[in-house]
């Protein structure tokens, strides 16, 4: 199985992976190493593989009910394992369970403290991010946000991201600083560069160690499912622990 880490400097303590879609048993269009279940895919496939990711990881990862939402939930000792909650964020700082968030062109984020203590991961879909997502997980961290490192996994790419003017105007509207992350198309269209709007974002909030976003999930057809690009597909897993 390939697979990616984070690139961040000199943070001991902490896991970080990141699959591709190589090296599972699922079939095409899901090939090969679906890790969503709600796609169409075989769920015995998909298990089969969650099952392989499993084996590079110290425990079973958690998994959401993604939806887009600005949800955060947070994995403690009193957290039901046997469940799936629905969200689009998990907080941790339990030794040794990693935290999943699914994507296939959505931006997964993943956060740790410098000190390793406290991790997060999340899924930042468009949506997700104009809610407040980053905002929303930064709170739960006891560490000041200048103490945190984000790193910014495989996503689609700016100039592969076609929105139109609501989207647009869902950001720029009270945040002038994102209207560079838009760029507009002769198709009244706009092309929009979703690692520049989380790095605004994240500064904002007071998160200034930021690493990542040098890949597309549209153009890297081998490396990554993506939705925009193939509609039917599977899903990759960002997953983060600590150690």
């Amino acid at each position: 199985m390939s697979g990616l880490s984070a690139t961040w400097q000199s943070i001991q303590g902490v896991g970080t992976l990141s699959t591709t879609r190589d090296g599972g048993v699922s079939k095409p269009p899901f090939d090969s190493l679906n890790l969503g279940l709600h796609v169409g895919d075989n769920s015995q496939d998909v298990l089969t593989n969650r099952a392989h990711v499993n084996s590079y990881i110290p425990n079973p990862a958690v998994w959401l009910n993604q939806v887009h939402s600005a949800d955060v939930i947070r994995v403690d000792e009193g957290f039901d394992f046997n469940q799936t909650l629905t969200g689009d964020a998990l907080y941790t700082q339990l030794y040794n369970q990693p935290l999943a968030i699914m994507t296939a062109d959505c931006l997964p984020i993943l956060l740790t403290s410098s000190d390793g203590q406290e991790v997060a991961a999340i899924h930042a879909g468009w949506r997700g991010l104009a809610q407040g997502i980053i905002n929303n997980t930064v709170s739960y961290f006891k560490h000041a946000p200048t103490n945190l490192h984000a790193w910014l996994g495989p996503a689609i790419g700016a100039d592969q991201f076609e929105v139109g003017q609501e989207v647009v105007a869902t950001f720029t509207a009270n945040n002038p600083a994102l209207h560079d992350a838009f760029k507009p198309q002769n198709n009244d269209k706009y092309l929009a560069d979703i690692y520049y709007i989380a790095r605004i974002l994240l500064n904002q909030r007071g998160v200034v160690n930021i690493s990542g976003g040098e890949y597309c999930t549209f153009s890297q057809k081998n490396q990554f499912f993506s939705y925009r690009r193939d509609g039917q597909t599977g899903r990759m897993a960002s997953l983060i622990w600590r150690k």
